[in-house]
């Protein structure tokens, strides 16, 4: 079975900058044009008239030389042979960029967007991505800050400020930077401390949707050999979502969903606030202290804590208005894109406190050793409205009978209401890494040794408040106190000139992964509803009887849910204590040419990988007989690692007396066992006493669930092009294009689940023998599933179609 996708990327990158007469009237013109049409882009829009410059500005007309790390050496752009894109502090500040998210279509075939789900930021390259951001799962795009690897996704919301450079390589990099990096590789480096002499900076930035920003750097040359840098940076901004709370009642009589005056989705969250506490709301704030210390001429310490805090309401997404217009599915009559039904206000608290330390040695003109720790504690809680109003059913939709019956009903309900919160979460993490560097000659390599260890703990729940089939409310609670991740790899790459302008290129690294979890409980069942979630406060009555009713959002209270406590009349919880290892070697392979002192070309074939991992256990046929007759055996859903192989052709150069500077790389990669996270079939199974699945129930013979799986085989050819020109002095224009053609084949698990109409959002389906209530008879145990995706609408194949266009400065 074949997909095929295409994607057209462009981006006019950094944008032309006028003489200062001009700038003023255009920008302002640009920027009220932007409100209007978009307000995501203008809620971080500056006038450049007002943007405050931290970093060296050139006034020349020639293209600066930039220097990146991407080969763990310092090296010049225009002669490393990687697809890597490189930004400044100044030119971060000209675009008003805080954090990594508004980098976005700011390069070719770079997505970055803001997720919903856990406040972590979902980077795709190439069309490789992850969009599992629990503990159970891991981005594949490697996050690095000063070349220390960050292994939350969570860490690339944190506020990028006084900075030397962001660098952004495309396509794998599984020997030099190693762990899941199977998409490509971030590295945010900071600005050191200098021994030029005291001096200190500070800016005020005020832009569209109140915002207000304010950065503070100052450093200090205590004497020749102590020099200190403090940096500080707070940025608080409204959110530019049209928020509006949501008290929506079933409006359905003819299926028997009469309103009564009183919002059916829950209320206990549903204060009134104002715009500076919408989603998409920015309330950020960071201080770093950093410390250089030269011990003598060959040796130098240095040591840097950062502190980082999100008390925002976390992100959104929205409706696309346009794409519906004349269907079914249109938007309401006086509702846009930006229009959000809110009855859960979000709330993050999120804090990352980070220590790294290391020293540099050179122990002869031709050698040198570096060594670098990291301990980084993250801490988190947050609430987010999951439905967000955008889920409940169109009227034509509706078949849903009001559930009063013995058995429930299993059809399609006016009212959708789902929530989720990270009641308390740590993620505790240390980095190792030791590199050896020398030069022979013409042969240059550097050789190391990481270890990664994070212990991280959880208490998370899944909430949907009108649950089939009686209406009562399903909820999971995932206590983890102890999931543990270790990482560890050995590397080597070796550069060897072996004629003029020749280079060759040789790396390899070995891994070695495991994930365990230990002491792990998961309490409830958000798949199917259960009177127990009320905690004994309230009671709907016996389905059939008059006195029945499903309850209205006033009758929740917050003693139900929010603990393990409030679980209590559920019963047991399952038990999750599970381990596996993976191992795996990753290389890279290379030739460089250095036409003339500006022009090179290159090609490499190199390979990356990420690690598997398992879900929380479950049966395999949902506590029936599977389809075989047999009874279902304990599963922790395992899934295998995702690899891939890049092979590369590059070039770049420059012309007009160093004015221009283009770069072309042309890719084939080959992604194998690509992992995909959401609603996935897991087994088939005998419907009760073996009769035929009912109108209602299409799906009661099968068992699906929140999962990761393994998609057989993606090709991926590409093309990108970058290119900054600089016609006079003072003034750039640049631009960036990207093509890719996805084709997927060899995808095995949609072959086995042909029968299973593909669902984003879970749910597993109950049997017949499953819908009585407690106290109607035995019941069985409760089957649960990992927690879900919010209702975004990500990409599930790589290079999913998008026509991409913008202004940069």
């Amino acid at each position: 079975m074949r997909f095929r996708r295409t994607m057209i990327s462009l981006a006019v990158a950094s944008a032309c900058s006028l003489a200062a007469a001009v700038t003023p009237l255009s920008a302002h013109a640009q920027a009220g044009a932007t409100a209007e049409t978009d307000p995501a882009a203008a809620a971080n829009a500056t006038p450049p008239a007002e943007a405050p410059t931290l970093g060296p500005t050139n006034a020349g007309d020639q293209i600066p030389e930039v220097k990146v790390t991407a080969t763990r050496y310092s090296t010049s752009l225009l002669r490393t042979p990687l697809a890597v894109s490189a930004f400044s502090q100044e030119q971060l500040t000209r675009k008003g960029a805080t954090s990594l998210r508004d980098l976005a279509n700011e390069i070719p075939n770079v997505v970055i967007e803001s997720g919903s789900l856990d406040s972590a930021v979902q980077v795709t390259i190439r069309g490789i991505t992850s969009s599992n951001f629990t503990e159970t799962g891991d981005p594949a795009v490697g996050f690095h800050v000063d070349g220390m690897y960050s292994p939350r996704p969570q860490g690339a919301q944190a506020l990028m400020f006084d900075i030397d450079q962001v660098e952004v390589l495309r396509g794998p990099q599984g020997t030099l930077f190693g762990r899941n990096s199977t998409g490509g590789s971030i590295n945010v480096i900071s600005a050191k401390p200098d021994f030029s002499g005291t001096y200190g900076k500070a800016n005020i930035d005020i832009g569209n949707y109140r915002k207000k920003q304010v950065s503070v750097v100052q450093n200090v040359a205590v004497n020749d050999k102590l020099a200190l840098r403090g940096t500080f940076m707070v940025v608080r901004r409204d959110g530019y979502a049209n928020q509006m709370r949501d008290l929506s009642e079933a409006n359905a009589p003819e299926y028997g969903w009469v309103p009564n005056g009183k919002p059916d989705v829950d209320q206990r969250f549903n204060a009134v606030i104002g715009k500076d506490k919408f989603y998409t709301n920015q309330d950020q704030w960071a201080a770093r202290l950093s410390a250089l210390y030269k011990v003598n001429q060959d040796l130098t310490l240095r040591a840097a804590y950062e502190h980082f805090q999100d008390n925002g309401a976390g992100g959104a997404d929205f409706r696309d208005c346009a794409a519906t217009v004349g269907t079914r599915y249109a938007c309401a009559p006086g509702t846009g894109k930006w229009d959000l039904l809110i009855n859960v206000p979000g709330s993050v608290d999120m804090q990352i406190r980070t220590l790294r330390t290391g020293l540099s040695w050179t122990i002869n003109p031709d050698t040198t050793f570096d060594y670098t720790f990291q301990v980084a504690d993250q801490k988190r809680s947050e609430i987010t409205d999951d439905d967000r109003g955008m889920q409940h059913a169109a009227p034509f939709q509706v078949n849903g009978m009001y559930p009063n019956t013995p058995t429930g009903n299993w059809g399609t309900w006016p009212i959708k209401d789902v929530f989720h919160r990270t009641l308390d979460s740590r993620y505790l993490s240390t980095v190792h890494e030791a590199q050896l560097k020398q030069t022979f000659g013409p042969l240059q390599y550097v050789a190391g040794l990481f270890w990664m260890h994070e212990r991280n703990s959880i208490d998370y729940e899944m909430t949907e408040t009108i649950q089939k089939p009686f209406g009562d409310v399903g909820s999971v609670l995932y206590h983890q106190p102890n999931r543990q991740v270790d990482a560890k790899a050995a590397f080597a790459q070796a550069d060897w000139k072996f004629a003029p302008g020749w280079t060759g290129t040789l790396g390899a690294r070995y891994s070695r992964d495991s994930k365990e979890d230990q002491g792990g409980e998961v309490y409830g069942a958000n798949w199917i509803g259960s009177p127990n979630y009320y905690n004994g406060l309230y009671s709907q009555g016996t389905p059939g009887t008059p006195g029945f009713h499903v309850h209205d959002g006033t009758d929740l209270t917050p003693a139900m849910g929010g603990s393990v406590g409030a679980y209590h009349l559920y019963g047991s919880p399952t038990s999750n204590d599970h381990k596996e290892t993976w191992k795996k070697v990753t290389w890279r392979v290379g030739l460089q040419k250095q036409f003339t002192p500006n022009q090179m070309g290159y090609a490499s074939v190199s390979t990356g990988y990420k690690a598997g991992g398992f879900a929380d256990k479950t049966d395999s046929c949902n506590y029936q007989m599977c389809a075989d007759g047999k009874p279902g055996v304990v599963t922790f859903l395992p899934y295998g690692p995702e690899t891939v192989t890049n092979f590369e052709l590059g070039y770049k150069g420059k012309f007009l007396d160093n004015r221009l500077s283009l770069s072309a790389t042309a890719f084939f990669m080959k992604y194998k066992d690509m992992q995909l996270t959401g609603t996935y079939f897991i087994n088939q199974i005998i419907p009760a006493a073996g009769l035929p699945c009912p109108s209602d129930q299409p799906k009661c013979d099968v068992y699906e669930g929140w999962r990761t799986i393994n998609v057989g085989k993606v090709d991926i050819p590409g093309l990108e092009i970058e290119w900054d020109y600089r016609p006079w002095r003072g003034a750039r224009f640049g631009g960036g294009f990207a093509f890719i053609n996805t084709d997927v084949h060899d995808f095995k698990e949609v072959l086995r689940r042909l029968p299973v109409r593909r669902a984003r959002r879970t749910g597993h389906r109950a049997l017949p023998d499953r819908l009585r209530r407690p106290g109607q008879g035995a019941d069985r145990p409760a089957a649960v599933q990992r927690r879900r995706q919010p209702p975004a609408e990500h990409a599930e194949v790589p290079g999913q179609p998008e026509l991409l266009a913008g202004i940069r400065a």
